[in-house]
This record gives structure tokens, C-alpha cells and sequence, in this order.
């Protein structure tokens, strides 16, 4: 091709045709005209104006060519809204010998989603010579042949059309031949013999034939033609028709017959045979997918015939005798080629989004479908779905272009992502189709607040436990991911709350690690709860808040402390008794107490005298000297005795007291810091009135107790007591009983063979890891009954 020189050969027309606005979406487009080979960047329009479009809105609603070739020759300015190209065009490489060469081209624009289409015609300039197929062809043609033949020769091309193309033909001067230009379909030429020939003359004749074409400069090409002029055979093949025409399905079988054609030459001998072959004028490729046999006439293909390349060819047949200077003659043959469905649609995908988020609305656009058939008719007519069960559906905007737009709801937790199968059938038969599938990945929101397991969690965590100690970790899970799913914990103040979180706990934010700032003590504080927030880093931020108990168990870390009147610490308390004092005569009562709880503040007492001596015992529980026989001419008159107090812990604590215990003669002159003796008298004293009321108190507890204990047993459902284990009653061979649940346990301890009795109440700390009893058996020794554990584990640190 040669580039035309001058600004007149490079020029820009724009045209713009706006049809009715309810038949845009169907029929009406923009259409621009534009000259070939015009420099990159040359305007083309204002599609901005044009569309009705503001050009601020360009660049944030990402206006985009998406559709027309495979080369982008167009391209937009999304700051001036202009058009322009953008690649070299050659419209003799898109569109041929067609007469009218556009592009369609399309173009979207988001926020909302709108495609426009509209045409680019591309205009033809003079830029192509005409040339014919060969520089130089011979012709041979009898002296007899008679004045008027006439000689078809094959026509000049030029890849230009209009105008630009071959407008005229001239031949050289000459004596014998005359041009004849034919102009039907498309041009025939003809060499037409207006004076006989006479070899002796002139043997051969040489001719010059010109093609001229219409384009501003012309441009022109010719060729030489040779005619032999030979001797006498006067009578050339003639066919029976002057156009054939055939038809052929495409992928027929190579050596399919086609057509026969037949001349006949009224000369005899062997200028009577007639041998058949394609002329050579006007003989391009597609000759080279048929053959003729030279004797029969039978046309044949010898290559695979394809509709898709080319849906109808032209043939110059030619018939020449069999003398040595054969005469010849012509025909045309027309081969038209039938369609099958032998091409599946094809589908083309624009992605416009390359992730939608999972709050995405119904309707929003993700991608772009085209679809072709190269097939034609029915062959080529295209139905396109959604295959699958995808929240995905095809809306069409034109024809074969369709939309892929959101049809429901999306999560991602439940799906990450969405492979779209988009199948395009034709309407062929059978019908062909092809599958596309387009991978389209769902984007997170924070819509999912962390989420503890647990509502409330309780700890359990022993006093005097080391400060600085990791206690709990607490864990939320969000189901959301990256920064949305990324949790930190924190504590979640209260005022309502007057202790002082902050010295006392912290947490890790990062890893839920609740770690313990100070040393707890059971006896001042036995539990406290909190709440805990877990925050995601989404945007804005979701939480949730669990609710934290701990829990302080006890640990045996008090010795039991004597009360008065024999708390002074390290003196020696007296008491006296007389001679006389019968087996169990009361001699003294001591009393302790322990700051610890449950079985870590249940005492025990323990006498201690000197060895061969066996004049006194103690309860074990209550803490009372008594005689344990009378007196003996042998026994001493002063006992000093050691009285030790333990409590239940592990290990055991314990207190010593020091009681001696001195015998008189008389019961006047006995004397103790604790109580004087009553003297039985027949008045009933305030001390007798006391005992009864406390008598009549712990009876009808237990009473209460035993009917609370019937009625739950008898209603509860299952599972009632899951949690902690049933509770218990044991009464004591000293008067004294105890009564255990895993909730609390009270050992009340009371004697009815002495004077004073005390009510003693040991609450067990809560909730207790373990469920345990004390039965005191006959012999003043202990036994430990421990119940079935709660299914809570108690966690040490």
C-alpha cells in the first residue's frame, strides 16, 4: 500500500445520527466516519457531547471501550470526552473488497450500568494501484478466426473500492483488437477481433492493456498481452451453456463430483477433441480447492470446502480442441456453497468488576457477554444461559451482548466464591454448543460479630495465687476475614462495679489472656465478675461481650484462733474440779475459731496429758473436758493437760492451749474462768430457758430441712442436681449433726449432757470443686465421705 501524500489525502468527516430514544435500545447509534490510514490520535468525535454524557463524570463512572475488534483503534480522552484513534487503520485489511467497511463498536459507563454502541465507517483512500494477475500472458488464436471474436481477458484488481477502484480500461493502438468493457455484476473484458489476421503479415501481436482507477491523482497498471497467431483450425468447442451453476454442501468428502460440464467441436480428427480445463485468466485460489477432469468435464473438489471462508465461487471454464494450434473457448461456472452446522457458538467475556462484595444489590453488573456463530441462517442463531445455580443471571442489551448481573442475596462465609457457567446453544441441527465458565470471587463485609461459645464463663482460681498468672483464655471466633475477622478483647467497664478492675486483672488484647495483677485472699473477697468485649477491626467495628466469674477457692492458710477466756497466749489456764466429780463431770469448754471456710475451718479437738494418766477425754468436736471416771486415792491433785485444736485443711493447722486442771476437796471451792457450777436448783433459769429456745431452733431446721430435702427429691426434674452433687445429713453419737450440699455445707455440732451447748455454723466456700462430708462416729475419730464431683473442673494456677 502507498500512503497518499498531502492534506487532502488525510481528512476527517464525523457523522452523528440520533434516532428516536425508545428505539435506542434496539435500532438507533451513534455513526462516525473516518478516512483509512490517518495518523494515531486523529479526532474522530466528541462521544461525550454526542451521548448527552457530562465529561466530568467520565473518569469516576470508568468510561471504557469494550467491544468492536481485537485491535483497539479506538480509544476516549476521559478528560475531553473526545474519540480518537488509536491504531493504524487499513480498511482494505478489515473489510476487503466490501463497498461499505464500519466497525461497531461498543462502550460502557458504570454507576449505572449503560452501553452504547454505535458504528465507525471507515472511508476508502486512493492508495492502491490496480494490477492484474499476471504482467504477461500469450494467446493464441487461428489467421481464420473471424472478425468480431471475442477474447474474455481476466479484469485488473484494486484492493480500493468506490471511486478509488478500476474505473476504466485502455488497449494500445493496434490493427486488430478493440476493447470491449462490460459492465453487469461486475466488469468483463473482452478482446474483440475487428480485422481478420493474417500470420504471413504479422505472426504475433503485442498489445499493452491499461487499467486505470478514479481516485485524485489516478492510479493505473497494465499488462502485455502476446497473441500468436496461428493456422488454419476453424471451428472451436462450443458449451452447451454459457453459465453453469452448481451447489455443494461444505465439508463434503474430498472427490465429490459437483457439476460436468460439455462442449463439442464441430472439426474432425483431432481437432474435433476437446480437452477441459480452468482458464487461467481470472484463476485465483479459489480454483485450487476444485479440479476438472480434462476428458469428462467433471468437476471435483480436491480440498475441504468451508462456508465459514467463502460461501460461493467463480470458475472460467475453458474448452481447446485437440489440433496443434487448439482452438478454445469458454464458459463461467458459479459454485454455491451450502451451510452445516459445523461451527459452535463462541463466547466472549468483559469482566467489569474483578471482585463483588457480598452486600452487592440485585442488578449490579459483573461482567459482559457477547456471543457468535460463524455459522449462518438458522445455524447461526444463538440462545445463551446460565447453566448453574448461581445468585447470577444474563440480561440482553443487544442481540448476542448480554449483561451478568447479581440475582440474590451473597455470603461470603458460606461462599468464598462462584463459578458461573454461561452456555450458548444455536439453533442448528443437531444443535452444536460451547460452555464458558467465569470464576467470580465474593468480597468480605463486616457483617458478623465476633461470637463467644460461651455466655458466661466462670474461673476458679485458688487465693495466694502467684500475681502476674495467666488464669483464663478467652477466645471469640468471627466468621468474617482479614481485618474484619481480626479480633483484640478489652474490658468492658462498668460503674455499677466498685472494685477496682484495673489493679486487680488485665487482658491481653491480642491473645484473650486474662492475667491476674494481684494476690486474692478468700476471706476478703470470695468472688467478683467482669465483662469482657471482643472487637473486629471491620469498619465500623462489631463486638460482643461475655460475662467473666472468678471464683476464689479457699486455701487452708488460718490456724484456728482460741477464744476467751483462754485466748492469752502463752499462759497456763486453771481449772478445779472436786473429788467427787462423777465419769463425765464437766471440767471445761474450749472454744475456736478458724477465717478459713469449709472443711479448711471444721476443728478438732485433741487432749494431751501426761503418760499413766486417763482421767479425762475431749470431744472432738465440741471441745469439752470431761471426767472420763471418778477419782482415785492415786490419782494426782493437779493435771496439767495441752489441749490441741485442728482444723480439716491440707495440711493441717492447729492451736494449742494450755489447761491445768487442779482437784479440791470441796464443791465450794470450785473455780473457773469459764462459768460457775450451777447449783441444781427447782427454779428454771435464764441459761435453761436459752438452751430450750436453741433446742427448739436447731429441730425445727432440721425438720425443715428434712421435708425440703423429701419434696425436692420427689419433684425435681433430671438434671436438677447435675451440677452439684445430692445433699446430705448425718447425725453425730455425740447429740451433733451435720448437714452437706455441694452448694454450701453447715456442720452444727450441739450436746445434750451438758450444761452449755453451742451452735456452731462452718460454711463451706462457693461453689466447692468437691462435695465433701465429715461424719463423727462414736469413738471421736473422723470419716471422710466425699460425694461425686460437679462435672465443672476446678482450674489451679
Amino acid at each position: 500500500m502507498h500512503r497518499t501524500d498531502g492534506s487532502s489525502s488525510v481528512w476527517i468527516s464525523v457523522v452523528f445520527l440520533l434516532l428516536d430514544c425508545y428505539l435506542e435500545a434496539v435500532f438507533g447509534h451513534l455513526s462516525y466516519s473516518i478516512s483509512e490510514e490517518v495518523d494515531r490520535g486523529t479526532f474522530v468525535g466528541n462521544i461525550a457531547r454526542d451521548l448527552n454524557l457530562n465529561v466530568q463524570e467520565l473518569e469516576t463512572r470508568i468510561f471504557q471501550i469494550v467491544a468492536g475488534s481485537k485491535t483497539k483503534y479506538f480509544e476516549v480522552n476521559l478528560k475531553t470526552g473526545a474519540l480518537y484513534v488509536n491504531e493504524r487503520i487499513d480498511r482494505e485489511e478489515l473489510c476487503g473488497d466490501e463497498a461499505k467497511c464500519s466497525l461497531n463498536v461498543e462502550a460502557v459507563i458504570n454507576n449505572p450500568l449503560k452501553l452504547y454502541r454505535f458504528e465507525i465507517i471507515i472511508l476508502d483512500v486512493n492508495d492502491n494501484s490496480p494490477s492484474f494477475p499476471k504482467t504477461l500472458i500469450s494467446m493464441n488464436i487461428s489467421e481464420n478466426t473471424a472478425t468480431g471474436a471475442k477474447f474474455p481477458m481476466t479484469p485488473a484488481e484494486d484492493s480500493d473500492v468506490g471511486k478509488n477502484s478500476v474505473n476504466t480500461y485502455k488497449l494500445s493502438q493496434n490493427n486488430y483488437f478493440a476493447l470491449v468493457t462490460h459492465k453487469l455484476d461486475s466488469v468483463a473484458l473482452e478482446l474483440v477481433l475487428q480485422k481478420a489476421l493474417d500470420r504471413e503479415k504479422q505472426a504475433v501481436v503485442k498489445l499493452v492493456l491499461t487499467a486505470i482507477d478514479g481516485g485524485t491523482p489516478a492510479k493505473s497498471g497494465s499488462m502485455t498481452i502476446l497473441v500468436n497467431v496461428l493456422d488454419i483450425n476453424d471451428n472451436a468447442p462450443v458449451f452447451t451453456q454459457t453459465l453453469y451453476k452448481a451447489t455443494v454442501y461444505e465439508n463434503a468428502k474430498i472427490g465429490t463430483s459437483i457439476i460436468t460440464v460439455n462442449a463439442t467441436d464441430m472439426d474432425a480428427g483431432q481437432n474435433g477433441e476437446v480437452i477441459y480445463s480452468f482458464s487461467e485468466m481470472g484463476r485465483g485460489k479459489q480454483t485450487n480447492l476444485f479440479e476438472i477432469d480434462k476428458i469428462t468435464g467433471t468437476i471435483t473438489n480436491k480440498k475441504n470446502v468451508d462456508f465459514e471462508e467463502n460461501n460461493a465461487f467463480e470458475i472460467r471454464v475453458q474448452a481447446s480442441d485437440g489440433a496443434p494450434s487448439p482452438l478454445t473457448s469458454h464458459s463461467k461456472l458459479l459454485i454455491e456453497v451450502l451451510d452445516v452446522n459445523d461451527n459452535a457458538p463462541e463466547i466472549t467475556v468483559t469482566s467489569l468488576l474483578n471482585t463483588v462484595k457480598e452486600d452487592a444489590s440485585i442488578g449490579t453488573a459483573i461482567a459482559l457477554v457477547s456471543v457468535f456463530d460463524k455459522d449462518g441462517g438458522r445455524n447461526g442463531m444463538v440462545n445463551c444461559d446460565i447453566s448453574n445455580n448461581v445468585p447470577f443471571k444474563l440480561e440482553s442489551n443487544y442481540k448476542n451482548y448480554y449483561s451478568i448481573v447479581v440475582d440474590g442475596p451473597l455470603d461470603r462465609e458460606k461462599a468464598p466464591h462462584y463459578n458461573i457457567s454461561i452456555t450458548a446453544v444455536d439453533e442448528g441441527s443437531p444443535p452444536l454448543s460451547s460452555t464458558s465458565v467465569i470464576l467470580v470471587h465474593v468480597s468480605d463485609v463486616n457483617d458478623n460479630k465476633p461470637h463467644f461459645s460461651e455466655s458466661t464463663i466462670n474461673i476458679f482460681i485458688k487465693e495466694n495465687s502467684p500475681t502476674g498468672a495467666v488464669i483464663k483464655t478467652v477466645s471469640a471466633d468471627d466468621e468474617d476475614t482479614d481485618q474484619n475477622g481480626k479480633v483484640s478483647y478489652s474490658l468492658l467497664q462498668d460503674n455499677r462495679n466498685s472494685l477496682p478492675l484495673s489493679s486487680m486483672i488485665n487482658i491481653n488484647s491480642e491473645t484473650g489472656d486474662i492475667i491476674s495483677l494481684q494476690s486474692f485472699n478468700h476471706e476478703e473477697l470470695k468472688t467478683f465478675q467482669f465483662k469482657v468485649q471482643a472487637t473486629d477491626s471491620g469498619v465500623p467495628p462489631l463486638s460482643s461481650n461475655v460475662t467473666v466469674k472468678v471464683l476464689i477457692l479457699d486455701e487452708n492458710d488460718n490456724n484456728p484462733t482460741i477464744l476467751a477466756p483462754y485466748s492469752e497466749h502463752g499462759s497456763v489456764n486453771s481449772e478445779t474440779i472436786p473429788y467427787s466429780a462423777e465419769a463425765g463431770y464437766f471440767v471445761a469448754k474450749i472454744r475456736a475459731v478458724d477465717a478459713d471456710s469449709g472443711y479448711n475451718a471444721l476443728l478438732s479437738y485433741h487432749l494431751s496429758e501426761p503418760k499413766g494418766n486417763n482421767l479425762f477425754r475431749i470431744g472432738t468436736s465440741t471441745g469439752e473436758i470431761r471426767t472420763k471416771r471418778r477419782m482415785s486415792n492415786n490419782d494426782l491433785k493437779t493435771h496439767p493437760l495441752v489441749v490441741l485444736v485442728s482444723d480439716n485443711g491440707e495440711p493441717s493447722l492447729s492451736a494449742t492451749v494450755s489447761i491445768e486442771v487442779m482437784v479440791v476437796e470441796s464443791t465450794a471451792d470450785v473455780q473457773t474462768k469459764f462459768r460457775h457450777v450451777p447449783i441444781k436448783e427447782d427454779s428454771f433459769s435464764d441459761l435453761n430457758l436459752y438452751l430450750l429456745i436453741a433446742i427448739v431452733s436447731v429441730c425445727v431446721i432440721f425438720l425443715l430441712s428434712l421435708i425440703s430435702l423429701i419434696a425436692v427429691r420427689c419433684h425435681r426434674t433430671d438434671g436438677t442436681f447435675s451440677r452439684y452433687s445430692a445433699p446430705m445429713i448425718t447425725t453425730h453419737p455425740d447429740g451433733s449433726w451435720s448437714y452437706s450440699k455441694a452448694t454450701q455445707q453447715y456442720d452444727v455440732c450441739f450436746s445434750s449432757d451438758t450444761l452449755k451447748s453451742d451452735v456452731v455454723v462452718f460454711p463451706a466456700p462457693f461453689p466447692p470443686a468437691d462435695a465433701e462430708l465429715i461424719s463423727i462416729n462414736g469413738g471421736d475419730t473422723f470419716t471422710r465421705t466425699q460425694t461425686l464431683p460437679n462435672k465443672e473442673k476446678v482450674r489451679h494456677r
